[in-house]
């Protein structure tokens, strides 16, 4: 066993930057899947003083299992698989990766957005298949219509002023966000119901808004809206969007996250021609990789120096 004080990575790599500023520490990876007992396990055998969590979740188990543990320091953004007041009653501190995957799942966002507005998952198909549809296919005109951008953080900013250069209006709702820029208005969960041709989901998952997409807030949204979802899959009543898809209530849906991950086959969405699916891959480019992985090793050396 190593004399090094060890770093546990729920993951089977990190990137060679992040693991340069590592140098002092031993890294112990949990490999592609770690499920909660092979961390706890993990976590008994090594005592490590931190945990780099790139999949699945930190329990207080898994903390306990770890009396040296002092940080908890996520490769990515979204910190809601970690028991965050858990960690707070030990005094072990959790930080996120702010902004560094903006970029990519900003783009990602605009990926699903234009696949939904212009069809192109069903036309590529069509193609493939010896169809020509010109005649017969019009797809939807982005410019001038109004999207709704729940979720104004670092990737939901990016996501704005892409679509902003659209010449799309762009409603966006935070109540912790301050200094918008000028093209973002503003608007209550109503509002952006009502009035949002595209809804884009880009807030943390939390107990308060836990299926904010659901049957009674997709009744309210107008008939045909496009929705996409590139931040957490708890964040919409799948059967509910399911069902206004069918309904025509909602025109098409593009989603890289899911309540339930890795995606569990058989699904609700499999088969349905206007659900545009990714494996929540929206954060994963070679950039993004590093990024996420230099800002953990970051957080976490800031952490343990304190």
């Amino acid at each position: 066993m190593s004399s090094k004080p060890a770093v546990l990575v729920t993951g089977a790599d990190l990137a060679p930057q992040a693991l340069a500023l590592l140098g002092d520490y031993e890294v112990v990876y949990a490999g592609k899947t770690p499920q909660p007992d092979d961390l706890a396990t993990l976590a008994r055998q090594h005592n490590p003083v931190a945990i780099i969590v790139r999949y699945g979740g930190v329990t207080p188990q898994i903390m306990d299992a770890a009396p040296a543990l002092k940080v908890i320091s996520k490769h990515g953004s979204g910190t809601d698989t970690i028991d965050k007041a858990a960690a707070a009653e030990r005094k072990i501190q959790v930080t996120a990766a702010v902004g560094a995957n903006a970029a990519a799942v900003a783009e990602q966002s605009l990926a699903l957005t234009l696949a939904c507005a212009k069809s192109l998952v069903k036309l590529n198909e069509r193609m493939h298949a010896g169809h020509w549809d010109k005649a017969t296919h019009k797809s939807i005109e982005l410019s001038g219509r109004t999207i709704g951008l729940i979720g104004l953080g670092a990737i939901g900013r990016k996501f704005a002023r892409m679509v902003d250069a659209l010449d799309m209006r762009v409603l966006g709702f935070d109540p912790f966000a301050k200094d918008l820029p000028s093209y973002i208005k503003p608007a209550d969960l109503d509002t952006i119901w009502r009035e949002a041709d595209v809804i884009s989901l880009h807030c943390p998952l939390t107990a308060d808004n836990r299926k904010l997409l659901n049957a009674q807030t997709l009744a309210k949204c107008k008939k045909g809206v496009i929705v996409v979802n590139t931040a957490r899959g708890g964040l919409i009543d799948e059967p509910a969007l399911l069902a206004a898809i069918q309904s025509g209530q909602v025109a098409m849906a593009g989603l890289d996250s899911f309540a339930v991950e890795p995606f569990v086959v058989p699904h609700i969405f499999q088969g349905e021609p206007r659900i545009v699916l990714s494996p929540h891959i929206g954060g994963v480019t070679s950039d993004a990789y590093v990024n996420m992985g230099v800002a953990a090793a970051r957080n976490t050396l800031a952490a343990l120096k304190r």
